[in-house]
């Protein structure tokens, strides 16, 4: 009742200014239809509900090239950087989605549906474990592998264990140190997130100061990338100083050293946290009574609950759901029996970071952007 009875009010309005502007017909029809839809019985709701669910899972499947030949049964392995956080689960429904839809569009069910394993650490950090866990996936021989490295070297051995044993491999999130035995990358334009971060960071403490940068751990291609994107556009500025530059894999306890900063530099002007992880721990601190200007990754509820009560300026935010649909459909072009077709999945895709701050927040255009539990 009340979803359909804002509609109803937001229509009204539109359709006053249609009205002014002499183009009101056939508008008064959809009202009637939203008005109509909100006195139907709860059940009737329902179904309309569910017809409207199931077209759009239609319409996704309908974009899938199925000119791409797919084997019955295939098996998509996923190996996380980790399983847990937000960002991680926003991923894993966009993969599962994709297999859904690539199943849909296949008419592919039963014992000939593609399925999807999702495996990984808890804790990004957890490098042994997510070599481990991919030793363990290969060793099954999926079709393909799907994989976002914690460690940007320490996957050389798993890569090659793939590629002799004839499994694409399809890189996600963070990239690896050589992919030559990669087919395919799909993830954020992390070089961009950094630059993004610094421009709004720079203006926000007036082109002057000393900042802090706090990141998630330094072995990881994302985080390299972003920081790199960071410092190189704070060259334009020379009047800013980074103090400190932490990273989660080089110190012992990663809230006690960000508190040391805060209070070795009472005057630290801003702070840089390059992910969900290291944004929402910092926001946990106590600051004083004068925080620095903080900008975050990743929109999560922590991070937009702080946007919103003005403890946080902004944050640069992913699509996570995107990713995680963009890798199973390069995956699918990956493992398809058309050796042409798999050897042009294109190499690289870049998704374009969203800046996320009090201004836009509520825009129905940057959902995508912003995370939920």
């Amino acid at each position: 009742m009340k979803k359909a009875a804002v509609v109803v009010l937001l229509l009204a309005g539109v359709a006053a200014v249609a009205g002014e502007a002499g183009i009101m017909d056939g508008f008064g029809n959809f009202v009637a239809d939203v008005q109509a839809e909100d006195e139907l019985p709860d059940n009737e709701k329902a179904q309309n509900e569910s017809e409207e669910v199931t077209g759009e899972e239609e319409d996704s499947a309908s974009q899938i090239d199925t000119s791409i030949t797919i084997e019955a049964g295939s098996r998509i392995a996923v190996v996380s950087k980790a399983t847990d956080g937000e960002y991680w689960k926003l991923v894993h429904r966009g993969m599962e989605d994709a297999v859904k839809d690539i199943n849909t569009a296949y008419d592919f069910s039963s014992d000939d549906a593609v399925t999807m394993t999702f495996e990984g650490p808890s804790d990004e950090q957890d490098v042994e474990t997510q070599i481990n866990t991919l030793d363990a996936v290969i060793a099954e021989n999926p079709t393909v592998l799907c994989m976002s490295a914690g460690d940007i070297e320490s996957c050389q051995a798993q890569l090659e264990a793939a590629s002799e044993n004839g499994i694409p491999v399809v890189v996600f999130d963070s990239n690896v140190n050589e992919d030559e035995l990669v087919a395919a990358f799909r993830g954020t334009d992390n070089t961009y997130v950094g630059k993004l971060a610094a421009e709004k960071l720079a203006d926000a403490i007036g082109g002057s100061g000393k900042i802090a940068v706090f990141s998630a751990q330094e072995k990881t291609e994302s985080s390299q990338k972003r920081v790199g994107g960071f410092k190189e556009t704070l060259m334009e500025y020379p009047d800013i100083t980074i103090v400190s530059e932490l990273y989660t894999d080089k110190v012992d306890d990663m809230e006690t050293a960000m508190a040391d900063v805060l209070n070795r530099y009472p005057d630290l002007s801003g702070v840089f946290c390059t992910n969900e992880d290291v944004s929402d721990l910092y926001l946990g601190l106590d600051k004083g009574e004068k925080a620095p200007v903080m900008v975050g990754v990743d929109a999560t509820t922590v991070q937009q609950k702080a946007i919103a009560d003005g403890q946080e300026l902004g944050t640069v935010s992913q699509d996570p759901y995107a990713i995680g649909y963009q890798t199973i459909i390069a995956a699918a072009q990956a493992m398809s029996t058309d050796v042409q077709k798999a050897a042009e999945v294109e190499k690289n895709v870049l998704l374009e970071p969203e800046w996320i701050d009090a201004s836009n927040i509520s825009d129905e255009t940057n959902s995508n952007y912003l995370y939920s539990k």
